[in-house]
């Protein structure tokens, strides 16, 4: 079995500063935590290959792009065998203005944050793909009114 990888405080620390600053140099990331260059990539290196950094991104205001419709949708189907879950989740897949979709327990199957123009943008899109995605028996729409907090960082710190 191969060995688990263990995070110590300098990963930690390059975890926290990669979220805040992810085109960040190897030389300032080094710097700012305190290690020579070569063993900061090496660490690096290491976080990446055993998956602990999935991907850097750059975060895009969406407002300033036009999505002034922030819509959260709980999604019911009509049935739950795999071949409609999986007809599903692939249709979701195929729509960029879904930006988040999650698998639910409760009384929805699926949580859904889809982005919009406007909200005449959101009913066009409900009523011509999301209500004809494979299997939705029903879709319960909110919109949010204010974002009090919205984050990607995780709390990576001890």
């Amino acid at each position: 079995m191969a060995e688990q990888y263990s995070l110590d405080a300098f990963d930690r620390k390059i975890l926290a500063v990669l979220q805040a600053e992810p085109d960040i140099t190897v030389g300032a990331l080094a710097e700012r935590i305190g290690l020579s260059q070569t063993p900061c990539w090496r660490r690096l290196k290491a976080l990446e290959k055993e998956g602990y950094i999935a991907r850097r991104a750059v975060i895009l205001d969406a407002h300033r792009l036009g999505f002034l419709v922030d819509v959260f949708a709980q999604v019911r189907l009509s049935h739950h065998d795999g071949d409609t879950l999986d007809r599903f989740e692939e249709a979701v897949r195929d729509h960029p203005q879904v930006i988040s979709c999650y698998s639910m327990s409760g009384e929805s199957d699926y949580l859904m944050r889809i982005l919009c123009r406007s909200i005449e943008d959101y009913d066009r899109f409900l009523k011509k793909t999301l209500l004809h995605m494979p299997g939705v028996a029903s879709v319960n729409s909110s919109f949010s009114l204010k974002t009090v907090k919205q984050t990607t960082d995780l709390p990576v710190e001890p």
